[in-house]
């Protein structure tokens, strides 16, 4: 079974390397110290179970984002001749029902509408993608709309 990527741009990967970093960090510094009992009396501890809880949240977290890690695959720009066309890491100028809007193509790790970041799995992303400007793009959404791209342009590194 083939590994899921990860679309990050550079800054993005670098977030996830330092959360990653301080997430064991954590773990080695909750696991380090004398934890808690497991018994008190006759009955669990509950310190004991909370503490469980903790480590076992931090190995998931961990466990995920070395994966993250190991699958990532950088946006980068595309060659000159090929920035006329939607793809990872660009900026897309559109117009909908005469209102323009701009938005960045990341992927779905990164997507956050609200600052302007849409994943290249949403319905809009995966329809916008491989367009270039001037196209009108349906997309279906949970309604029907026309996208016309104005403009693209790429600002990584």
């Amino acid at each position: 079974m083939e590994e899921k990527k990860f679309y990050l741009t550079k800054e993005g990967l670098e977030k996830i390397k330092k959360e990653f970093k301080g997430l064991k960090e954590l773990k080695l510094a909750k696991t380090k110290g004398e934890s808690p009992r497991i018994l008190q009396s006759e009955d669990l501890n509950p310190e004991y179970l909370a503490f469980q809880e903790d480590v076992s949240f931090l190995e998931s977290r961990i466990t995920e984002l070395e994966n993250i890690i190991k699958n990532a695959e950088l946006i980068t720009s595309p060659s000159k001749s090929n920035q006329n066309m939607v793809d990872l890491g660009a900026t897309i100028l559109v117009e909908v029902d005469g209102q323009k809007d701009e938005f960045t193509l990341v992927g779905s790790l990164e997507a956050n509408p609200s600052i302007g970041k849409i994943s290249n799995e949403s319905p809009v992303g995966r329809a916008l993608l491989g367009h270039k400007v001037g196209d009108q793009v349906l997309v279906s959404s949970p309604i029907q709309t026309i996208y016309k791209i104005k403009k693209i342009k790429y600002n990584l590194s």
